[in-house]
């Protein structure tokens, strides 16, 4: 299969609409069910995000093997019928990274989000390089993920950019106000922005007053209605919708989802459940929720009334 998307097209798609990681469904045994993540594709489906992120951190990319990997891209590029851009996750060393990227492109993702590396911290040099030669491998277009031990600053980002004209785009998962005001006067339009913080609604806003259109929703996995509600408040300047659903849902999940460190994967897969849709445990060294954190979440999502 070859690329649905160029990389101009997903760039200019990216910011259109809201963004999301659909969790990957997993059996009780733990291993991975492609009639459920197809089901659950097919249920958001409806809703309609601008992009979908498959093999994402929310979707543990970190635990799934090469094997499912490609398994978890090709079914949701089935399931996405071509009509909505698939992009796929891709992380490790460089070599590794590569292999993921030819990977998504063999498959027909329409493009990559290139995550940090794994373990070792890094020099600037060296992320540059990296950066590039994953985005030497493939034609698709690559999003850069700035969270972790993958911190780029808007120097290194611009030698890449002139090097690589398949770099597309920065999604920030680090929350540091200057580098993100840096990069977007370094860069301005080269790249589309995207913010990827934990539960990214709560940033949503101020993100937006630094020049990031939209961002990848988590909780739309399990509550897409209010998700989608709260996108179009926040780009529509509904400070009193944003205000309301802050208080009323985001800080109260927040106050769960923080107790435990892997939390912001766990938690989304409890709403889903909760809401019927449930696609299993996580995977270790991740954590579920205690039965008690479930049940404190389940009138948090039941205030909210139907996501039909």
């Amino acid at each position: 299969m070859t690329a649905q998307f160029t990389p101009a097209e997903l760039k200019a798609a990216l910011p259109t609409g809201l963004l999301s990681f659909p969790v990957t469904d997993f059996t009780a045994a733990g291993e991975f069910d492609a009639a459920g993540y197809r089901a659950r594709l097919e249920w958001l489906a409806p809703y309609g995000t601008a992009t979908l992120f498959a093999a994402g951190g929310t979707g543990e990319f970190f635990s799934l093997t090469q094997r499912e990997y490609s398994d978890v891209v090709k079914t949701a590029i089935e399931g996405s019928g071509g009509q909505v851009p698939i992009v796929a996750g891709a992380g490790y060393g460089t070599r590794m990274a590569i292999e993921y990227a030819q990977e998504a492109e063999r498959l027909g993702a329409a493009g990559v989000l290139l995550m940090p590396p794994y373990l070792t911290e890094t020099s600037q040099a060296g992320l540059r390089a990296h950066i590039a030669a994953v985005c030497k491998s493939t034609k698709l277009g690559v999003i850069v993920y700035n969270r972790a031990n993958c911190k780029v600053s808007a120097e290194t980002l611009l030698a890449v950019a002139d090097e690589c004209p398949n770099l597309i785009g920065f999604k920030d998962g680090v929350g540091e106000i200057e580098a993100m005001v840096s990069v977007h006067n370094a860069l301005g339009d080269r790249l589309t922005y995207l913010g990827g913080l934990p539960t990214a609604e709560v940033y949503a806003a101020a993100y937006l007053a630094m020049g990031v259109p939209t961002y990848s929703s988590a909780v739309f996995n399990f509550i897409p209605r209010t998700a989608l509600d709260f996108y179009k408040a926040v780009t529509t300047g509904d400070t009193a919708t944003v205000d309301r659903i802050l208080r009323d849902f985001f800080f109260p999940y927040l106050k769960i989802r923080n107790r435990q460190p892997g939390y912001a994967v766990s938690i989304v897969k409890a709403g889903a459940t909760i809401v019927g849709h449930g696609a299993g445990p996580v995977r270790s060294p991740i954590s579920d929720l205690t039965d008690v954190e479930l049940e404190e979440l389940r009138p948090l999502i039941e205030a909210l009334g139907s996501q039909a």
